[in-house]
């Protein structure tokens, strides 16, 4: 008796669930090794995050300088030092027993 061929469309669409399971496994894989927040990313992160926390510590220095001299400046109780400093820079003025040298 001799065997009827067969169909070779019944092999591939009983091939395409599995093909299809394996191509999205594969692809969240590889997402999560190369994709934004992948493992690969992570070592970016904390190269970032040492940058980051160095800018911060600059920033938060001068932001206490700054707070330090608003405090000198408080109208209720004005360092006179720094008052005297800020209006002979603004205004250009020096006092008349001052002697002025002029640096380049």
């Amino acid at each position: 008796m001799a065997t009827k061929p067969r169909n070779p469309w019944i092999s591939i669409r009983g091939g395409l669930a599995p093909a299809a399971g394996l191509l999205i496994v594969a692809f969240f894989g590889g997402y999560a090794i190369f994709g934004a927040n992948g493992i690969i990313a992570w070592t970016d992160y904390a190269r970032r995050l040492k940058s980051r926390e160095i800018e911060l510590a600059s920033v938060q220095k001068q932001r206490a300088v700054i707070a330090n001299r608003v405090k000198l400046l408080d109208p209720k109780a004005a360092d006179p030092d720094l008052v005297d400093e800020l209006a002979r820079k603004n205004l250009g003025v020096a006092g008349s027993d001052e002697v002025i040298v002029p640096l380049d």
